[in-house]
């Protein structure tokens, strides 16, 4: 490898790929590039259309198995579950030795992600009153939570590392809040039968990690996990929150080994994928328009307003009370 000799007499050499792997900041850029390559091809004549129908496109045999089965259902249910699996080890981790194992670091992230879905809701429903939109009060009440942490990680060391467990525990019960929204006001009823399924196999899983201690059981755990997956998928709560579920069965001395196996594929290919098929945004002049309507006005000042105060006050309101 090349080195360069400083006027200090110090060697540096040269950013290599490996280094950009190994830098927290990579998962930042790589998502913004690619939401960015997403939104050009999306409004190029002749290309955008055909580039949105291929994220829409069907794969008949899962059709045929009740998996998701188009492209981007494949990776919004099936691969951020993974996602949601490394999210939730890394919390999971801090809970018990970290930054938020005490009660009361642990209801900071609780109770700011739940001012942070109410204010949102209220400016939303005070700006939309009267109008048809008013039922769709839940839009601004989640934030996404890959772009969340993707735009937290170009910070890099900027950020404090109990700032960023605070964050990115924030964005984990945000999500969930979110997920839970929708499954119980907007779906319809959840399949009870599906769900006794997901606590038959948690139970499976606590049986596994507490009474096999050798290879097979990393198989019986993964083969659970995966089951537990489908049985979420088919109640109709959406199947990413098995990740979260399966982080936290987890034992805390195995989690080092998930993360090392997981860190490359969920940083650098299903990230990256993510965006790439759900910012396929056609900005027209319609579509600029249509900024101005109650519906638009409403998601905005919900998000840019109603998110950050009903955060910061929950903050406030706890530092102060010393809860």
């Amino acid at each position: 490898m090349t080195q360069h000799i400083h006027p200090t007499g110090t060697k540096s050499r040269k950013f290599t790929i490996t280094d950009f792997l190994h830098d927290s900041r990579a998962v930042g850029v790589l998502l913004l590039l690619c939401t960015t390559a997403s939104l050009i091809l999306t409004n190029l004549p002749g290309i955008g259309e055909n580039y949105n129908h291929f994220w829409e496109t069907e794969i008949p045999f899962l059709h045929s198995i009740h998996l998701p089965h188009s492209i981007l259902h494949i990776i919004n249910d099936a691969l951020m579950a993974l996602f949601f699996f490394q999210v939730g080890m890394e919390i999971k981790r801090e809970t018990v030795v970290g930054e938020l194992s005490t009660p009361s670091r642990m209801m900071l992230p609780m109770i700011a992600a739940l001012f942070g879905v109410i204010f949102p809701a209220i400016i939303f429903l005070t700006t939309t009153k009267g109008t048809i939109y008013q039922s769709g009060w839940a839009i601004p009440a989640a934030t996404d939570i890959a772009f969340s942490l993707g735009i937290l990680s170009l910070l890099g060391k900027a950020v404090p590392y109990s700032m960023k467990i605070f964050l990115t525990a924030l964005a984990i019960i945000d999500d969930l809040c979110a997920i839970l929204i929708i499954a119980f006001f907007y779906g319809s009823q959840p399949e009870f039968m599906w769900l006794l399924g997901v606590v038959a196999c948690v139970i499976l899983i606590v049986l596994v990690i507490k009474y096999l201690r050798n290879p097979l059981s990393r198989i019986l755990y993964l083969s659970l996990g995966v089951v537990m997956w489908y049985c979420m998928y088919q109640s109709g709560i959406h199947a990413t929150f098995a990740g979260v579920i399966l982080s936290a069965l987890l034992p805390i001395n195995k989690i080092p080994v998930y993360e090392k196996a997981l860190l490359f594929p969920v940083n650098f290919l299903i990230i990256p994928i993510f965006a790439l098929a759900n910012t396929s945004i056609f900005i027209n002049s319609s579509a600029i328009a249509n900024l101005m309507s109650e519906l638009s006005i409403g998601i905005i000042l919900g998000l840019l307003i109603g998110k950050p105060v009903g955060i910061s006050l929950a903050v406030y309101l706890m530092t102060k009370t010393r809860i």
